[in-house]
């Protein structure tokens, strides 16, 4: 029988279930799936202390030359700069090899970082809930159930006031080339929607990694702002490179959202990399 997944992830007691499995990797995936899983143990060694899988992949909404390839790698250590920049180069190889994803990322932690009080309804949410375990000890069996209040949304995306003047600056940064602004645009259209839809996740009671769902369930509490965030959750699919949509991004959609965000949920609690 084929595995399901409750209505709006939660199980009997309301808590949130992981949303992904090994199980539902479909099998255009599972070749990639095994060399992702091989390049890592090759790149970190004995340094490694776990890896995830996260995305569509581990969901089987992945589709074949247009998705991308996540993965977290949690080191017995704090990451280094040249930890980044084998896991960028493992992911660049990754890329070539297969036809069936277009980019991706490799995400960098320590096991210490994931499981601190810092970052335990945010890091350790995500590792919990949304990855999907690939190698090594799962350390969601050390951190506590979680349910879709506002706490969780505060922690989870509360930052965007802070990431804004980034997002400007790699604005202003990056080529104007459509080709070279699209990424961008599925980036931040993905993280504006992820957002829109934690604001008023206490209130839609679940969870949802589906971005089309995120616009519906914040359109039936903001509907002034609906075809926005419609828009941004098609894009975060079907990016287009326009320098307009990054504008109205930073300009309007983000600001109004960041401010909203704060008055309902408070600021995400600041983190050393921040400066704080």
């Amino acid at each position: 029988m084929a595995e399901t997944i409750p209505p709006r992830g939660l199980d009997a007691q309301g808590y949130l279930l992981r949303e992904g499995s090994l199980a539902r990797v479909t099998n255009p995936f599972r070749p990639v799936v095994a060399a992702a899983r091989d390049g890592l143990l090759e790149l970190f060694g004995a340094r490694l202390h776990s890896a995830y899988l996260y995305g569509s992949i581990p969901r089987g909404t992945a589709r074949v030359g247009r998705s991308d390839l996540d993965l977290l790698a949690v080191l017995h250590e704090e990451p280094a700069e040249a930890d980044r920049a084998g896991a960028r180069t493992l992911l660049e190889a990754l890329d070539r090899r297969f036809a069936q994803i277009d980019g991706g990322g490799v995400l960098l932690s320590s096991r210490t970082r994931v499981l601190s009080d810092l970052e335990r309804y945010d890091l350790g949410f995500f590792v919990a809930c949304l990855c999907t375990p690939l190698l090594g000890e799962d350390l969601a069996e050390y951190l506590p159930r979680y349910r879709p209040d506002s706490l969780l949304a505060r922690e989870t995306n509360g930052e965007l006031a802070l990431l804004l003047p980034r997002w400007r600056a790699r604005i202003a940064e990056t080529a104007g080339t459509e080709e070279a602004l699209r990424p961008l645009v599925r980036s931040l259209s993905r993280h504006l929607v992820r957002t829109a839809f934690t604001l008023v996740m206490p209130r839609w009671n679940g969870w949802t990694s589906d971005l089309h769902e995120m616009a519906e369930a914040f359109a039936g509490h903001y509907p002034e702002r609906a075809e926005q965030v419609r828009k941004a959750a098609l894009r975060g699919y079907e990016p287009v490179g326009d320098a307009v949509v990054l504008a109205s991004y930073v300009d309007d959609l983000g600001p109004w959202l960041a401010n909203e965000y704060a008055r309902v949920h408070g600021i995400k609690a600041p983190r050393p990399e921040d400066g704080a």
